[in-house]
């Protein structure tokens, strides 16, 4: 086991609500069958002068707030993100000016809407090998500003906002019992943004092509998340050695309900151990995870001592599960 212990959450969303009907007044497409094959009703966007490491800062804030410690404190930042402010520094580095602080260690982590279980894997190995003492760990997003508003079958998925929480070394039986992370790059071509990297530089035709927006081969995607999210989750509760019965809250990567049914069914939790922040906040990429992690706490559902079973996919084709005890 990984001895940490999450002593504080956080999680920041942008205050403009984009719902379903407002979609059919931009896209061709109908609030029934966006819900229908979703189960998103709506979700957060930011506004022109909002970024990423906006959201993130203030969900750090929130988060070591509740830890009871000033972000000056923080010996690490880590932010899973595929938005980044700027494609450098890191976001992190964004995080740290909007904080006024400077010390720390800050990077990101690049590994889409796996991102903060990446982040969260590599937080509780430094403070297990004793290189940090209090790691801020966030997943953020803004993807509003990187999906085509006019190809309905991607832009009515996504979602703005980011989740964060502070990490710290364990107390007790808390912590990492399991975890294992992968990625298959033969995938990478079924979600990815082509343009504004150096294999496909910004120029007139990209922009005119829209290149800088998100690509989803969405049935190919669906089919290769679920079995790489559920092969994860099962994994993860087998080097754990507990079983289904013995997990408080299934919390996977919000994408869309159908696959994270198929995910809990693979798993076999019954439905009402499952969280879902999904149909008020869309597919956040990276926060979703962190954002659902300080709802279910605020609302009483994670109790200390519960075993959290975690799990994610992404671009790349990554993935990652943990099982967490609170």
């Amino acid at each position: 086991m990984k001895s940490i212990k999450l002593v504080g959450t956080g999680r920041a969303l942008p205050a403009r609500t984009l719902t379903n009907s407002d979609l059919e007044r931009m896209v061709e497409t109908t609030d029934a069958w966006i819900l229908e094959r979703t189960g998103i009703r709506e979700r957060r966007v930011a506004d022109d002068d909002t970024a990423t490491s906006d959201l993130v800062a203030a969900a750090l804030e929130t988060a070591c707030s509740q830890a009871g410690i000033r972000p000056a404190e923080l010996d690490t930042i880590i932010v899973a993100t595929s938005t980044p402010d700027t494609v450098y520094p890191a976001t992190a580095c964004w995080v740290q000016k909007r904080l006024g602080i400077a010390g720390s260690a800050a990077f990101d982590v690049s590994a889409g809407c796996s991102g903060f279980l990446f982040a969260l894997e590599i937080a509780a190995n430094l403070v297990q090998a004793g290189a940090g003492r209090r790691v801020g760990v966030a997943g953020g997003e803004v993807m509003s500003k990187v999906v085509n508003w006019q190809d309905r079958s991607t832009c009515v998925l996504f979602g703005d906002g980011a989740g964060a929480a502070v990490v710290v070394p364990g107390a007790g039986r808390s912590g990492i019992l399991s975890s294992n992370w992968g990625c298959d790059g033969s995938l990478a071509p079924l979600l990815y943004q082509p343009a504004g990297g150096t294999r496909l530089p910004t120029s007139p035709k990209t922009l005119e092509d829209k290149s800088h927006t998100v690509h989803m081969e969405g049935n190919q995607v669906f089919r290769h998340a679920v079995r790489a999210m559920g092969g994860a989750a099962t994994q993860a509760l087998e080097d754990a050695g507990i079983t289904r019965d013995n997990v408080a809250l299934l919390i996977p990567h919000q994408a869309n309900m159908r696959i994270m049914e198929a995910v809990r069914e693979r798993v076999n939790i019954p439905p009402e151990r499952m969280f879902s922040v999904l149909e008020r906040y869309g597919n956040m990429s990276a926060a979703t995870i962190p954002v659902a992690l300080d709802e279910a706490r605020e609302q009483g559902r994670i109790q200390d001592g519960d075993l959290v079973l975690l799990a994610a996919f992404g671009t790349g084709f990554t993935w990652a599960a943990a099982v967490l005890r609170w």
